[in-house]
């Protein structure tokens, strides 16, 4: 009688089977891999557009908030320091009016302690109190009309600002103390309400684009994170994984507005084979009328 011998692989069957599973899982990972690394690199590539978009608007947002003419560009190595002066509002003052009541101009001839508007202040809660806020007319960004060198078209630090109601809606009335005078009066008599300066620090050298504010107005602007916050400032990061950075300002005429050019370019901090870069221009047009 026959016995049946017990089915089963040879150790050669079985080293073939084992190299030809290694060749069809190469090739299907070859052909999922791919795939997966295009979606995570649009993945990263969304997520740093969304980054960079965020600081730029930002930015762009104080920008057009700034006081006219109170915007300055400076680069130094690897870092690029964008400052503003920020508006609270704006309001038209009144220069003339019926003799009877004086009280309701503005005078430039002297330092004058009140004044009424004839288009009113509008962002701000009546009454309005404030001794760290400023009153500018007048900047025209050149010396003596310089509103960093806090003379001439600014209120000096520290002045008592009041805004009342007036008679009519229009006709708020406007107190400071010490009284002020400013040198020169603007064209479309316009008076803005000041908080202070707000910086941007872009600094390569740690990759980050960062926001300061709550510290004075200087007339030297200040370019470094130590010296800012020696200052008094508050930091903010705006973004981090910065690898490149540009701000320019052009600031135009009273014609012709000025011009700033924001440039920032981010990157993933994954190992350099799968870093994903993606750079992002804002230009902001800058209604530098004084």
């Amino acid at each position: 009688m026959k016995r049946n011998r017990a089915a089963g692989m040879t150790l050669i069957e079985l080293v073939i089977v084992i190299t030809l599973s290694a060749i069809c899982v190469t090739f299907m990972t070859m052909f999922i891999v791919t795939p997966i690394n295009a979606y995570n690199a649009q993945t990263q590539r969304a997520q740093l557009v969304d980054a960079a978009d965020s600081a730029l608007r930002l930015l762009s947002r104080d920008l057009r908030a700034a006081l006219p003419n109170g915007v300055r560009v400076t680069t130094s190595g690897n870092v690029a320091a964008l400052e503003l002066i920020e508006t609270i509002d704006g309001a038209r003052y009144r220069d003339n009016g019926p003799l009877t009541d004086p009280a309701q101009w503005l005078d430039f001839t002297t330092a004058d302690t009140a004044f009424a508007t004839t288009v009113p202040f509008s962002e701000v809660t009546l009454p309005f109190s404030s001794t760290s806020d400023y009153l500018a007319i007048y900047n025209v960004g050149v010396p003596g009309a310089n509103a960093y060198a806090l003379a001439n078209v600014i209120t000096p630090p520290g002045t008592a600002i009041t805004i009342k109601a007036g008679a009519t809606p229009n006709a708020q009335l406007v107190t400071m103390n010490p009284g002020f005078q400013f040198s020169w009066g603007s064209p479309g008599k316009r008076v803005y309400l000041v908080s202070g300066p707000i910086t941007y620090l872009c600094d390569l050298s740690i990759g980050m684009l960062t926001r300061y504010t709550g510290y004075s107005i200087g007339a030297t602007q200040l370019t470094s994170d130590a010296s800012l916050l020696a200052a008094g400032a508050t930091s903010g990061r705006v973004s981090a994984n910065v690898s490149a950075c540009a701000f320019t300002y052009a600031p135009g005429t009273a014609a012709r507005g000025g011009m700033a050019t924001l440039s920032l370019t981010l990157t993933s901090s994954l190992p350099s084979t799968s870093a994903q870069t993606v750079q992002l221009v804002h230009q902001v047009h800058l209604v530098n009328a004084p």
